[in-house]
């Protein structure tokens, strides 16, 4: 019994000591020994849940409105402002009218009110036509229909013509006649869909009218960042020909001596002048209107500019006589209007319809004497493309002995 206890005794005395001397004061780590061998990679864990939608990413450019660019680009979106595009369509706000630059719009078509109107197409130094708040195109009265005869269309006056504001019938009577002209008379025009969900708008847009992201792309990126991200512009005629080419490329598409309306521009692509760019001439922030109401020339060159050996012998003493500048014979003013009839003055021998394509027919008599001194201020053209537009254009026939007597109307030419 009593070598049991001292037994015991000594186990507890040897297990106080191992318990103190595993408490007491750490010693310092020895140097880590070297890695072991890597082992293969175990095979691969089952496929969790899919975790919840992130955020977006971010996005491309987006329209911002040519307000935002006027922030900057003070002088020139006040210009622009003045020009035409902008007022390609043009909502009408609590009622309130358009504010055309230099026309007026005084009441909307008959039995409506300005309330009644969602937008004004065009208005700007031409026509005028409306949308109602469903979308469609005002063909008749409220509630009517199949009246031929209703005055829908506002003509703005052309003093070149005589003729004053004053309405006439487009389409008349016709029901749900549709906005389908969104792609060249709107900003960021998608054919998908229906604006503001109304069945008479086909397609969307970012904003009404031809507006700068309309050529210059949507300007997001380029406003946060004006230093790092330049807005681009492609600068080739094909790119106005978008909206101001409504015709083939081969013809001059023309009715009653004048060429038909929409600002086609098809005449660059058959004379010489398709060698060079819209904007070589033109420039799209100032339009034309302005530039005639300050005086200004309304072009970036005078034709003398490129044309000045013919310039050396166009003030010869016929010319002179008859106040003739170059664009009177090659560039006539002969873009349909909304009504249009009349003459100013007489003109012997006459131009012809296809002289806005500015390439005279050089197996024409005394045509080239009109740039000597005494010569022959004739213009004779050849019409393959006019009798071409009309069908009637005979197989081998290049220069159909035709000439039609015109009258010369605000600087075009009328032909009767």
């Amino acid at each position: 019994m009593k070598i049991r206890m001292v037994l015991f005794a000594i186990g507890m005395f040897v297990l106080v000591l191992t318990v103190s001397a595993c408490g007491g004061q750490k010693e310092d780590e020895g140097i880590p020994g070297p890695a072991g061998p890597t082992r293969p990679e175990g095979p691969a864990g089952p496929i969790g849940e899919t975790g919840p939608q992130g955020d977006p990413g971010p996005s491309g450019a987006e329209y911002v409105g040519d307000q935002m660019c006027g922030g900057c680009h003070t002088d020139l979106y006040a210009s622009y402002m003045q020009s035409g595009h902008p007022w390609n369509l043009t909502p009408v706000v609590n009622g309130v009218p358009p504010d055309y630059p230099f026309s007026e719009i005084s009441t909307p078509p008959d039995g409506y009110e300005w309330s009644d109107i969602l937008y004004v197409i065009s208005g700007y130094n031409w026509k005028a036509m409306f949308v109602g708040l469903d979308g469609y195109i005002l063909t008749d009265a409220p509630e009517a229909s199949g009246n031929a005869g209703y005055q829908n269309q506002y003509n703005l006056s052309n003093d070149a013509l005589g003729f004053y504001t004053g309405w006439s019938s487009s389409h008349a009577g016709e029901a749900d006649w549709q906005f389908t002209c969104g792609s060249c008379h709107t900003t960021g025009y998608s054919p998908q869909g229906n604006q503001d969900g109304l069945p008479g708008l086909v397609g969307t847009w970012e904003q009404a009218g031809v507006r700068c992201e309309a050529c210059h792309g949507p300007g997001s990126l380029h406003i946060n960042n004006p230093q790092g991200v330049s807005m681009q512009i492609d600068r080739d005629a094909a790119s106005c020909m978008k909206c101001h080419n409504q015709a083939s490329a081969d013809l001059i598409p023309t009715a009653d001596g004048f060429i038909d309306n929409h600002d086609v521009a098809v005449d660059l692509l058959q004379g010489r002048h398709t060698v060079i760019d819209c904007i070589t001439c033109h420039d799209p922030h100032t339009g034309v209107i302005q530039l005639r109401q300050a005086g200004e020339p309304t072009t970036n060159y005078a034709c003398a500019s490129c044309h000045w050996e013919e310039a050396a012998y166009q003030n010869n003493e016929r010319h002179a006589g008859m106040e003739f500048a170059c664009i009177e014979c090659h560039m006539p003013r002969m873009v349909s209007i909304a009504q249009g009839d009349g003459g100013i003055r007489n003109v012997d021998p006459p131009g012809d319809q296809n002289a806005t394509i500015q390439q005279l027919d050089h197996g024409s008599l005394g045509m080239l004497r009109g740039h000597r001194p005494g010569g022959s201020p004739a213009v004779r053209l050849g019409i393959v493309n006019q009798r071409a537009a009309a069908g009637q254009r005979a197989a081998g026939d290049q220069h159909p002995p035709i000439r039609q007597k015109q009258r010369r109307v605000g600087g075009g030419i009328r032909a009767e």
